[in-house]
């Protein structure tokens, strides 16, 4: 399973999820963590051809190579952060996110936070043909002050949450896919 942070930032609760997942990940799941937003270079459409930039070749190659994606993202300014659209953008040449499960998880203390992100996500994800698992799209709120200076999360509590949300992913029934339908560009 992959697991992309939408976060540059360094103390990131939305990368501690993703870091954790690997600690805590269900017993015969292997876990990657995509945490190289920030060095995609900006999105170009005349750039998304073979042979792609190095970084954007190793972001489709690592959802490619995954059974799902969780996506865990912050909200700013209501909606998703730029640097994490651009990472999507770069999704939409490609087939790699095409009937691949996937979910996302909102880590705010403040569970009316996110919606923004998350509605911006559903639309890219619906566009790219994904196959939203809606039971594993969840809230799992996390405080700075546990995420340790390694930046990993020790709260046991939290830690459930973290394998529930990723086996739910893994052993969602592909009959309640929300499959959310592709929408047309507009040139």
């Amino acid at each position: 399973m992959l697991l992309i942070s939408g976060s540059t930032r360094a103390a990131s609760t939305s990368s501690a999820l993703c870091r954790t997942a690997e600690f805590c990940a269900p017993a015969g799941v292997t876990v990657e963590c995509y945490a190289d937003v920030a060095v995609l270079p900006h999105f170009d459409p005349d750039d998304d051809h073979d042979p792609l930039p190095p970084g954007v070749a190793a972001l489709r190659s690592a959802i490619a190579s995954a059974d799902a994606v969780l996506f865990c993202t912050p909200e700013y300014a209501g909606t998703l952060p730029g640097s994490f659209k651009n990472l999507l953008d770069w999704t939409v040449g490609g087939t790699e996110l095409t009937a691949k499960p996937v979910a996302w998880v909102k880590v705010a203390a403040d569970e009316r936070r996110g919606e923004g992100a998350h509605a911006t996500l559903a639309t890219v994800l619906g566009y790219v043909q994904a196959r939203v698992v809606e039971d594993a799209c969840r809230h799992v709120p996390i405080a700075r002050d546990t995420v340790g200076a390694d930046g990993v999360i020790a709260d046991s509590t939290t830690r459930s949450q973290i394998a529930a949300t990723i086996e739910a992913v893994l052993d969602a029934d592909p009959a309640t896919f929300r499959d959310i339908g592709r929408v047309d560009s507009i040139e």
